[in-house]
């Protein structure tokens, strides 16, 4: 399991987890394949954003869960997915 926020807000997050090509999005962070989540707009979006923010779950905060997938494809698709969260239209 790895948690970290990209640089931005809610669209960055979005964007990021848009971009990922291994990584599939999901509420549930188990299984053997390679899992993302953002979740402020998933598992906790029920969540009064009080009591997110009082629990460090932020908009752009991303959690990913690492698979059995071979680990350079899987640096490069998070790179290229954060590179892809800060591009501006």
């Amino acid at each position: 399991m790895l948690s970290f926020r990209v640089k931005g807000a809610k669209e960055q997050a979005s964007k990021f987890l848009k971009a990922l090509k291994i990584f599939t999005l999901a509420e549930s962070l188990g299984g053997v394949e390679s899992l993302a989540q953002c979740p402020a707009f998933m598992t906790h979006a029920s969540v009064a954003p009080e009591i997110r923010a009082t629990l460090g779950i932020t908009e752009n905060l991303i959690r990913l869960s690492i698979g059995l997938e071979y680990i350079d494809d899987l640096i490069e698709d998070i790179d290229q997915a954060l590179t892809a969260s800060q591009k501006t239209e």
